[in-house]
């Protein structure tokens, strides 16, 4: 998310993860993560499995989700560059993944096992500091949701999640930001039907507030998702 960025510039991506650390010790812990890479659409961390590690995402896409009992593939929060995954690796009582976790497109990723990460949490306790920060963080991010689905309409849930979108993996392009995502994506996000969520683009398109393609949406004017 937006909120967890940070420090490594040179690298293309920052992540709060690090606030507070001396760039020595930054260094230091880098050193001991093992680089990965996914392929796009791969599952990174499986819902209820051992949280054995810590995931830090420098390049690419993805997002958490949630399988229900049912079956249903229950679509959650987009992570972008210098965003953790696996917090639960952090604990000092092990644990599982609450969500399972996949990539978008392709992406790139720094790996610590939890004993490594826990043993630098111990020497630099401003580590944990930072994670419950995140995690601080994306529970505002749910609460939001939750309020949204109790009292705004279709047409706010679905502006809210395409401005919240814009601002976590949008790019920045001629005439507006472009973010990678499917209506069917945007109507799991913002819990709508895809009818709803094609009916609603169409309209804002015809108003010159978005711009779509296939699994793209341009955001042109975004002033014009809040009408009213």
């Amino acid at each position: 998310m937006a909120s967890s960025r940070i420090a490594a510039v040179s690298a293309g991506w920052i992540s709060s993860f690090f606030d507070g650390l001396a760039s020595q010790e930054r260094k230091k812990i880098l050193a001991a993560a093992k680089p990965r890479r996914f392929a796009a659409n791969s599952v990174i961390t499986n819902q209820g499995h051992p949280a054995d590690n810590l995931f830090l995402l420098t390049k690419g896409r993805a997002r958490y989700f949630f399988d229900e009992l049912g079956g249903q593939h229950i679509l959650l929060h987009w992570l972008a560059a210098g965003d953790l995954i696996g917090g639960k690796a952090l604990l000092a009582k092990p644990a599982s993944y609450l969500l399972g976790s996949e990539t978008v497109r392709e992406c790139s990723m720094l790996v610590w096992d939890r004993a490594t990460i826990r043993s630098f949490v111990a020497e630099y306790p401003s580590l944990l500091e930072n994670a419950l920060s995140t995690a601080s963080d994306y529970l505002g991010w749910y609460l939001a949701a939750h309020v949204a689905l109790t009292c705004h309409s279709a047409e706010q849930r679905l502006a809210g999640v395409l401005s919240n979108l814009a601002g976590v993996m949008g790019q920045t392009v001629p005439g507006g930001v472009e973010i990678d995502v499917t209506n069917e994506e945007l109507a799991n996000a913002a819990s709508v039907t895809a009818f709803t969520a094609s009916r609603l683009l169409s309209g804002w398109q015809r108003r010159g507030a978005v711009k779509k393609s296939r699994g793209k949406i341009l955001l042109c004017q975004p002033a014009q998702l809040f009408p009213h």
